[in-house]
């Protein structure tokens, strides 16, 4: 008698944990009766009607892979529902797999992604997704985080604590900027745990879209104020969402520089070099007042993507896989889901629910910059604020680190904060 069939694949980008999740989901199946496929690349060839990229996976294939960081099943971006030829192969592809059940692992994007492919299928299939991305940006219940955000956190802090010795013992900036393509979650995170001298993101902003020369002001302000307090070092770490905000007149005749987007029709940030535009942008500043200083741009995120996860990542990812399985398996399935852990017990949220009704993408968990989690934050920055320009020996010993009469400089700043 042939067993019932379970898929997992992965799509996105890597995140610490996957192979927890892995891990899981393969055990609680192959232990429930199944037989479980692991599908390579994502969407990729699934996409073009290609099933055999695919594996039988065994529990001695993924008893040990729990604590490594990376995905046994590799990950790739393709996007199924961008075309109905693309999401016809798909469902091709899986009934030639004889699959019934499929655990998809990803972010917003691999969501909408299985919530197409659910929808294509109808009855045939059931889909449960398991959410991860570093970047802290899917609104889970109970605030709990995406798997991932916690080790790349603490990977990322250490980092940027490294920096900070570093900027200290050779009298330089440091610019780092930190994944995180909409929320500012990471970058915040790291930069508090750290005690970076200020972190700059992009919901503090209330325009849609970012001069060049607001970002610079924030981050040259912060210098020259560090200065006057006997510093002429620090760490400024600035959230690569930023980027996708400043404005495209700003960045076309920039070297280097080239503008492009994803299959999800994203911003391409990693053709947009901000931390070293940031850099050469403050150099120049200080150049044309005669003022020579030194920053290094610095790009942090590839580096903490594929990190082995943290006991916190470890634990929680199993829980996840257990429940995606356990719910597919359960008599009351009632349609496909997302999969969360709350206050220990696993939640099931509707593709529905995380949708925007205008966008028909998932939902952004963006940093509430109203909270006291965000002021505790600011407050122990070093930036310039009101009561700077106000105290008239703050605002003379501003002027004077800027080469910049008093008046002058208040005016330039005044809007500005």
């Amino acid at each position: 008698m042939s067993r019932d069939r379970l898929g997992i694949l992965v799509g996105g980008g890597p995140a610490p944990g996957i192979n927890g999740v892995i891990n899981a989901a393969t055990i609680k199946a192959i232990n429930s009766g199944l037989d479980v496929y692991g599908i390579f690349d994502g969407f990729k060839w699934l996409c073009k009607g290609d099933s055999s990229h695919t594996r039988q996976l065994s529990i001695e294939d993924v008893s040990r892979i729990h604590m490594h960081g990376g995905s046994y099943l590799r990950t790739a971006r393709d996007n199924p529902s961008k075309s109905r030829e693309l999401l016809d192969n798909t469902v091709k592809a899986i009934k030639e797999l004889g699959l019934k059940y499929l655990v998809t692992i990803g972010g917003d994007d691999t969501a909408t992604s299985a919530h197409a492919v659910d929808i294509a299928t109808g009855d045939a299939v059931r889909v449960a997704h398991v959410p991860k991305t570093i970047d802290n940006d899917l609104p889970l219940p109970g605030g709990m985080p995406t798997f991932g955000f916690q080790t790349a956190r603490e990977v990322g802090s250490r980092l940027v604590q490294n920096l900070m010795e570093d900027s200290r013992t050779t009298s330089r900036w440091y610019v780092v900027v930190a994944m995180g393509r909409k929320a500012g979650h990471l970058a915040l995170g790291m930069g508090k745990t750290a005690g970076a001298t200020l972190t700059m993101i992009a919901e503090e902003f209330q325009q849609d879209v970012l001069s060049l020369d607001q970002v610079c002001h924030i981050l040259e302000g912060a210098i020259l104020k560090r200065r006057m307090l006997g510093r002429p070092d620090g760490v400024a770490v600035v959230a690569e969402g930023i980027g996708e905000r400043l404005n495209p007149d700003d960045l076309k005749d920039l070297p280097g520089v080239a503008v492009s987007y994803d299959d999800h029709g994203h911003l391409q940030l990693r053709e947009i070099p901000l931390a070293r535009i940031l850099k050469n942008e403050i150099e120049r500043r200080f150049a044309d007042r005669g003022d020579k200083i030194t920053v290094v741009a610095v790009e942090l995120g590839y580096e903490l993507r594929c990190a082995a996860p943290i006991p916190f990542d470890a634990e929680y990812t199993r829980d996840l896989g257990w429940g995606a399985v356990n719910y597919l398996l359960s008599d009351t399935y009632h349609g496909s889901a997302l999969v969360c852990l709350v206050d220990g017990r696993i939640e099931l949220i509707p593709f529905e629910q995380l949708l925007d009704p205008d966008t028909q993408h998932a939902k952004v968990r963006m940093v509430n910059i109203d909270s006291e989690y965000y002021a505790s934050a600011r407050d122990y920055m070093v930036r310039i604020n009101p009561g700077d320009l106000e105290d008239e020996d703050t605002l003379k010993r501003l002027a004077a680190e800027a080469k910049m009469d008093p008046q002058a400089f208040r005016q330039q700043y005044a809007d500005l904060i």
